[in-house]
């Protein structure tokens, strides 16, 4: 039988590859920029990690979590998201203790069992930032601000912040009451998830996807009439910054976010192209995760986004990513001399920063010209005997068959010049794409 990879995840093959390195580089760039430094947790953590941390309560505990026992019976699940691995090694590694706010990121894999669609996998992975240390709203309003300046550097425009506050324990009891009351009523239209929740955390009943649920929610009363004077002042003053930076958002009541540790302040960032999984990016505050996965009390706020469903989003709106990438020189040889010259040149041409490739197979020189314009080359080198003998070498620039006659020396300058000259063509290209 043919083994084939399994259902909802995907091999990410060359002239894939380069176009997540482009968009990953993007990312580690932007984060920088904005003092974020990376973190790498491990891709399984202990069960309880993310019973405590994401909420028991939550689609992802109940129903898309890998969990499995290792051989001492102990339970282990690999990551379903990255702020709770993030959280426990805040915690564990004692960054409370060093000047705050800490600021990290990361690039990784994420694993839920969930039905596969477009843009979204089993196996997909996700860009994510975290704040720890600081309540302030300027904070949140920075966080949603790295999202929008990725997308931005990227080309995609035309997208939709839609901002919201479910408040604090505080001012969410009352809520709490209110949506009970509203929905006990009319209980038997709710699925069976959502009668199971009213009691237990009513919240999650306004994140069902359900249809029967969602015509119950449409009336359901919104947390922003419920929200305490503390809550209030922090939504506005997230507003304020949001506005200074000139960031454009909607207010949006029906924001909660599936995952029961926000408080405060939640967001999604919509493209509307892509159907019914039109969120690019989400996120918010979650003041009490911290402690209540361990740590001393520390606010914190952060954002994912799944990399497939941004990529996704790149090729429906055009935006420039970088096609399949060819070595920049394939030196085809005449003759044993020239062979071996070739592969003594290659070292120092790799050792500057260059892909450079010979021939491995024993093909002919016309055959080698063949394979050279198959695998994409930008400039080939042509050398014999003759050429050896003469110190000279011919290179052809396989985009447009422009030929040239080089030092052999010299090889390794000339070529650096020429692609110098090719890079800022192609950085103007990107630009007008944008």
């Amino acid at each position: 039988m043919k083994i084939q990879v399994p259902r909802g995840t995907q091999d990410i093959l060359p002239g894939q590859v380069e176009k997540w390195h482009y968009v990953e580089g993007v990312m580690r760039r932007l984060a920088a920029e904005y003092g974020f430094q990376e973190i790498r947790t491990p891709v399984f953590e202990h069960t309880e990690l993310f019973q405590r941390g994401v909420g028991e309560t939550t689609d992802i505990v109940e129903k898309e979590m890998y969990t499995f026992e290792d051989k001492k019976g102990r339970s282990l699940t690999l990551r379903p998201e990255g702020t709770a691995g993030a959280v426990r090694a805040f915690i564990e590694h004692s960054y409370f203790a060093q000047p705050q706010p800490t600021k990290f990121y990361y690039i990784g894999p994420i694993f839920r069992y969930e039905a596969p669609q477009a843009g979204r996998y089993r196996q997909h992975h996700q860009f994510g930032i975290e704040v720890f240390g600081s309540a302030e709203p300027i904070t949140d309003a920075e966080v949603i601000l790295v999202a929008v300046d990725l997308f931005s550097r990227l080309g995609l425009a035309d997208l939709t912040v839609k901002l919201n506050n479910i408040g604090c324990p505080k001012c969410r009891k009352d809520y709490r009451e209110a949506l009970i009351a509203y929905f006990r009523p009319q209980v038997e239209a709710l699925c069976a998830d959502c009668r199971n929740r009213l009691e237990r955390n009513p919240l999650r009943i306004l994140d069902c996807k359900q249809e029967s649920c969602r015509e119950v929610v449409a009336g359901a009363p919104e947390i922003t009439s419920h929200l305490c004077a503390e809550c209030q002042e922090h939504f506005s003053g997230v507003q304020r910054y949001l506005e200074a930076a000139g960031v454009k958002y909607e207010v949006d009541s029906g924001i909660v976010r599936g995952l029961d540790y926000y408080t405060r302040t939640v967001f999604e960032i919509i493209y509307t192209g892509l159907g019914a999984q039109s969120t690019v990016c989400g996120g918010g505050r979650y003041d009490n995760l911290i402690e209540t996965v361990g740590g001393p009390p520390t606010p914190g706020v952060g954002f994912g986004m799944g990399i497939e469903r941004l990529l996704l989003t790149l090729e429906k709106t055009g935006c420039y990513l970088p096609e399949k990438a060819g070595p920049d020189l394939y030196i085809a040889t005449l003759g044993q001399a020239a062979k071996e010259a070739a592969f003594a040149a290659l070292l120092d041409l790799r050792r500057a920063g260059l892909r450079a490739v010979t021939d491995l197979m024993g093909r002919s020189l016309k055959a080698q010209l063949k394979y050279a314009n198959k695998i994409n080359a930008r400039y080939v080198a042509i050398l014999g005997e003759n050429e050896l003998a003469q110190g000279r070498v011919q290179v052809k620039r396989m985009a447009d068959g422009q030929d040239a006659e080089v030092a052999w020396p010299d090889l390794l300058a000339w070529l650096k010049a020429q692609m110098q000259a090719d890079s800022r063509k192609e950085e103007e290209v990107q630009d007008d794409s944008r």
